[in-house]
């Protein structure tokens, strides 16, 4: 083309490159194959919906997909291929009353895109004897002829991103792409607990679900009938919304909002404002770190949540947002304040008056009521808390002390120890985070010399979810690094046999469920990270709680601890450890000046 006419700069993309960039929208991974087949098997009435999955030490290599929905006549197994081809909508009205899970129709077009994609359906009740097969490879197809097939649809899913390497380079590893697998699976199955759900891997069924009309049955299959036999039923209804669903008890609190699970609609769904009015629910029975474990179905008037503000359509917008968090913070208020959580002994510690050695801890009436007598708790407090600071005890002092002098005279609420300086400064301890500072260092230390394991007397038995599962699997060796042995002992199931000497005496395995759950949440990034992680994890859990009695000579050892370190002015996620008041901003404060 001439100079004076030059070569237009805006033009039509080929029917390939729009395929591929609509598949950049919504296939990310396999998880979001299965999560897009599934939900359309799901749109498609299924009753039953198999995940069968096959892997290899690289990667996942093939996903099938088989359901007994209402299937597809051959003209609409071929056209199910074209983009924005879709049963689930006609006109744009139909935008604002979606009730189903899919509607743009990219699923399959976006997917035989990046992928080898064979479709075997045959319609219920239509009358045919044979079904369809359709094979199509980046947008191509190679097959379409007819084959025996029961009623229903199966997709199969081979070679993903075959075609875009950039694309496949960014993959996980392989037990960390079957954990994202796993959870999408499993956030569709409590969100449709009426229809049968089986995942298998490599022959090995991994989560299966019965049919059922109750919620409970299907968190039952995913996550063991303990947890689901303690949960506390929700229930709420206002003029445009119902509430139902499940939470936890205080004491199956989480490290992690992971373990809220939230549908709209049938849809399951990430939202960090529900996920807070679930939390206010709670008020002061959980710490500000802490979440639920929460199940929560909500229908919501159709024409007041927008479905479309997101390609894979995991996120939502809601009219009247306002009143619908409201309410949700009221019903699980309400489902708590019904309940008898006296038994609860992790919703939170009773709250202390302030001890000094001259002010011993005294039978405590007012917070939380304990089934044991208060001075009892407050025994078995201080021996806790001596024990972890026993744990820490530095042999040889650094000879670098970057704290001032001061010495304790009390607590406050049982949290902060309260100090004074030699030239009048006031002083307030956070004992848990100073704790953690000096917790933190040594397992580094350890970490990077020689670590020491205690080996259990009887072996610590963890029953997981699949994800979970996925998870610890491929993190054995990082935590046998920090300390912690341990062994699968069958289907999701594993056996910790050590753990680091730093924790002292084990009460619980807290520590190792959280630190699954920090690499789930996290999406495990690079090794180093997880590692990292890790070793803050076992910081937290085993330094001095907040809310735990101390006496005035375990205050002066966490003190002389924390001052030993190389970095005592915050803990290991940035929070401030000391906080000083000199006399002349006291003085301000009272206008002595």
């Amino acid at each position: 083309m001439s100079a004076s006419h030059p070569e237009p700069r805006i033009h039509r993309l080929d029917p390939a490159t729009v395929n591929q960039i609509a598949a950049g929208e919504v296939v990310e991974r396999p998880a979001s194959v299965v999560k897009e087949l599934v939900e359309n098997a799901v749109d498609a009435g299924a009753t039953s919906i198999l995940v069968d999955v096959t892997s290899d030490m690289k990667g996942i290599t093939r996903i099938r997909i088989a359901d007994d929905g209402y299937g597809m006549t051959p003209e609409e197994a071929l056209l199910a291929f074209e983009p924005h081809a879709t049963s689930k909508i006609r006109e744009i009205g139909d935008l604002h009353v979606i009730r189903t899970l899919g509607f743009r129709g990219e699923a399959l077009a976006s997917i035989a895109a990046v992928a080898q994609v064979t479709l075997v359906t045959r319609a219920r009740g239509e009358g045919a004897i044979a079904g369809r097969r359709v094979v199509v490879r980046g947008g191509e197809v190679l097959e379409d002829r007819e084959t025996g097939a029961p009623e229903g649809t199966t997709v199969i899913v081979e070679d993903l991103f075959y075609n875009t390497p950039a694309r496949r380079k960014f993959l996980k590893s392989r037990n960390t792409e079957l954990a994202h697998l796993y959870g999408t699976v499993e956030t569709i199955a409590l969100a449709h607990s009426d229809i049968a759900f089986r995942l298998v891997q490599n022959g090995r069924e991994r989560m299966a679900t019965q049919r059922s009309a109750e919620l409970r049955d299907a968190i039952v299959g995913l996550h063991g009938i303990d947890l689901a036999r303690s949960l506390i039923p929700v229930a709420g209804r206002t003029p445009f919304m119902r509430i139902g669903g499940y939470v936890s008890r205080p004491a199956e609190s989480r490290g992690s909002p992971f373990h809220i699970s939230i549908s709209i609609n049938g849809r399951s769904v990430a939202s960090r404002p529900i996920v807070g009015a679930i939390r206010e629910g709670y008020g002061t029975l959980l710490p500000k770190d802490r979440y639920p474990v929460a199940f929560l179905d909500l229908d919501i008037d159709t024409s007041l949540v927008d479905v479309n503000v997101h390609p894979t359509k995991r996120e939502v917008r809601l009219s009247r947002e306002r009143e619908i968090l409201s309410a949700i913070t009221d019903a699980v208020a309400e489902a708590l304040g019904e309940r008898d959580l006296s038994r609860d002994e992790a919703g939170g510690e009773p709250v202390q008056t302030a001890i000094t050695p001259e002010n011993p801890p005294l039978p405590e009436t007012r917070g939380v009521a304990s089934p044991e007598p208060a001075y009892a708790a407050g025994h078995r407090t201080l021996a806790t808390s001596d024990r972890q600071l026993r744990q820490t005890e530095l042999a040889v002092p650094r000879e670098q002390n970057l704290l001032p002098a001061m010495e304790p005279i009390g607590q406050v609420a049982a949290t902060y120890i309260v100090a004074r300086g030699s030239d009048g400064t006031l002083y307030l301890v956070d004992q848990h985070a100073a704790h953690e500072r000096v917790l933190y260092e040594q397992v580094v230390e350890r970490r990077d010399a020689a670590v020491r394991s205690q080996e259990l007397i009887t072996p610590v038995i963890l029953s997981l979810r699949a994800a979970e599962s996925a998870i610890i699997r491929e993190a054995i060796p990082l935590l046998a690094e920090e300390g912690f042995v341990v062994e699968e002992f069958g289907r999701d199931t594993y056996a910790v046999r050590a753990v680091p000497v730093v924790l002292g005496k084990l009460e619980d395995m807290a520590v190792v469920r959280e630190t699954i759950t920090e690499l789930i949440g996290d999406g495990q990034k690079a090794a180093a990270g997880a590692k990292e992680r890790i070793t803050t994890i076992v910081a937290c859990r085993g330094a001095v709680k907040a809310g735990a009695l101390l006496t005035g000579e375990q205050m002066r050892r966490l003190i002389d601890q924390l001052a030993a370190t190389k970095t005592p002015w915050t803990c290991p996620h940035g929070r401030p450890t000391v906080v000083a008041l000199e006399k002349q901003k006291l003085d301000r404060m009272f206008q002595r000046t």
